[in-house]
């Protein structure tokens, strides 16, 4: 059966044709619809409008099989891993009733004593849940009493101790002893996610943890480990965001570079990456963070659909501070709903043979190979810090500044925010330890602009000067809303009317010093310097426009593409409002 049949046959060209059609009658010039309609990655990949046949990079593979693009594993589904930092055995026991089937453990100084990891782990059956433990420093004692558990129920362990043998030779010894004794625990865990949180791009944060990867190996070989066993002790952590296409293809990617690290060392059979994928902080929000739910939700099932081993989804509250029952509880049913109601938990890798998928996956593991070799020439992922953070905080400023202009908006923060809201309150978490790199969140700049306006007796007020009927100025007097709202700043308007004296007398009774023109471009060019020059005598001391207009007595326009945050901050200097 030819599924096709009975349709013209069409080719990239007719395509060509008719998009250039479209964007002429749209008024984009270009010389083709690729050049009009492409986009760049902060990884500075290109993203094109249309993929075909003639995109896809080459065989992929089998699932199970190098070079493991299609996935480590030859079953779907994958372990609903959840994190705990604080000493709270029913909690634990909550989540492996309810769907959870591996634990992350955050052991150390703010978070679980090692003392309390026999009370945390008294009703986890350790032959059926895995362990992950994050104990920094103290990961040989923590280890140690994971063995001293397990060894007193008769059972052994399962999951991974989290170590890094680059930094000692402990970790090596429990490597070995892992190798050795336990087929089921791996002793090192190459923890991408800093790179993450510190604003790198996908290409950079997976070059980066190919580069700490290898210094793995070579200390683990070092010690005495043969490759194979040296491959076969460490996992991987990657962060899923809500970017799916991108997780995607990223988490194909890193298992395609690991795959040629194998490949070199004369071990391909080995190079079977091990992903552990966290739902991103950097895209949490502290603010309207019911939204996260829906964040975490994408970014699980772009983790689950690129393959990874495991999946931990950060309740919605987790950057506000130690989440409560109902957010753990929402975090591990978005799993089971996605492996359970979805089926996507009964296919591997669904994503394979898109021609966008499958080309963006070469391009990003070509990219991140580049970068990994850039670091290797200069002396391995320890000796290029700086080049590291150089190159990271390039990809942050481009990221940031995308932020501030709201090209890469963030919902309920720089688009849709309401003032009113009362934001969620936690307990402390544990704060996590200070690493080389900073730890950001996206939304970090205008909620400190919302955490100063909450903080005033009374909400600060922009004035919307509105000109003519509603018809005319409800377009922009919403886009101004947005603006403004979105540093959590009141809005007033004038309502329908272009009499400048009204205007201003409305103006004054609001109380504010800044106001914003919002109208037509044909109403401006009669109303509005009539307009500023009232208000200017009613005392307003800044006067936008939204719009691109100039006209006098109008200090600054706000439109599509502004950088909004230069724009609040500067209201917020004109209303007083210190920051």
């Amino acid at each position: 059966m030819e599924l096709a049949a009975g349709f013209a046959s069409t080719t990239r060209d007719d395509w060509r044709a008719l998009a250039l059609e479209v964007l002429r009658k749209s008024g984009v010039a270009a010389g083709s619809p690729e050049e009009a309609l492409s986009r760049t990655t902060y990884d500075g990949l290109t993203v094109a409008p249309l993929y075909d046949l003639d995109d896809l990079p080459g065989d992929p593979g089998l699932p199970g099989a190098p070079p493991y693009v299609r996935g480590s594993r030859t079953a779907a589904g994958w372990d609903v891993r959840q994190r705990h930092a604080v000493a709270d055995p029913e909690a634990v026991l909550a989540d492996l009733e309810n769907g959870v089937t591996s634990l992350w453990l955050v052991v150390g100084d703010g978070a679980i004593p090692v003392e309390s990891l026999p009370t945390v782990m008294k009703d986890v059956l350790l032959d059926l849940a895995p362990v992950v433990l994050e104990a920094g420093r103290a990961t040989a004692p923590a280890a140690q009493a994971l063995f001293e558990l397990a060894a007193a129920r008769g059972v052994a362990p399962t999951g991974n101790l989290g170590a890094s043998c680059v930094h000692g030779p402990a970790a090596a010894e429990l490597a070995a002893r892992c190798a050795a004794d336990f087929p089921g625990l791996r002793a090192v865990t190459v923890d991408a996610t800093p790179y993450h949180d510190a604003g790198a791009a996908d290409a950079e944060e997976l070059g980066c943890s190919i580069a700490r990867g290898v210094a793995e190996l070579r200390a683990l070989t070092g010690a005495g480990l043969s490759a194979e066993q040296a491959f076969g002790q460490i996992d991987f952590r990657y962060a899923a965001t809500a970017d799916q296409f991108a997780t995607i293809a990223k988490l194909r990617a890193a298992r395609r570079l690991w795959a040629r690290v194998a490949e070199v060392c004369g071990v391909p059979e080995a190079g079977a990456q091990r992903q552990h994928a966290v739902t991103s902080s950097a895209m949490m929000t502290a603010r309207d963070p019911w939204v996260n739910m829906l964040r975490t939700t994408v970014a699980c099932f772009a983790a689950g659909v690129g393959g990874a081993d495991a999946v931990t989804v950060q309740p919605f509250d987790a950057c506000l501070g130690l989440p409560d029952d109902f957010a753990r509880r929402i975090a591990r049913n978005t799993q089971s709903l996605l492996l359970e109601e979805s089926s996507l938990g009964r296919v591997i890798d669904p994503a394979g043979g898109s021609f966008y998928v499958e080309r963006r996956t070469a391009d990003l593991a070509e990219s991140a190979w580049a970068w990994f070799q850039e670091i290797e020439a200069a002396g391995g992922i320890d000796r290029a810090a700086d080049l590291v953070a150089g190159r990271v905080a390039a990809a942050r400023a481009r990221r940031d500044d995308d932020i501030a202009h709201r090209r890469l908006p963030i919902t309920g923060v720089s688009e849709f925010a309401d003032p009113r809201e009362k934001p969620v309150r936690r307990r402390p978490a544990p704060v996590p330890q200070a690493g080389e790199l900073p730890r950001v969140r996206y939304a970090e700049p205008y909620e400190r602009l919302r955490d100063l306006a909450d903080a005033r007796p009374e909400r600060p007020t922009v004035f919307l000067a509105t000109i003519g009927p509603l018809a005319a100025h409800t377009a922009r007097a919403t886009f101004a809303a947005n603006l403004f709202q979105a540093g959590g700043l009141a809005v007033e308007t004038a309502g329908p009317g272009a009499d400048p004296e009204q205007i201003a007398t409305a103006f004054a009774v609001s109380g504010s010093t800044v106001a914003c023109l919002c109208s037509s471009d044909q109403l401006y060019d009669r109303h509005a310097a009539e307009v500023a020059a009232a208000l200017r005598k009613a005392g307003a001391r800044k006067v936008w426009l939204a719009g691109r207009g100039q006209y006098d007595g109008v200090d600054g326009n706000i439109h599509a593409g502004c950088d909004a945050l230069a724009v609040l901050r500067e209201t917020f200097d004109d209303l007083e409002v210190g920051r």
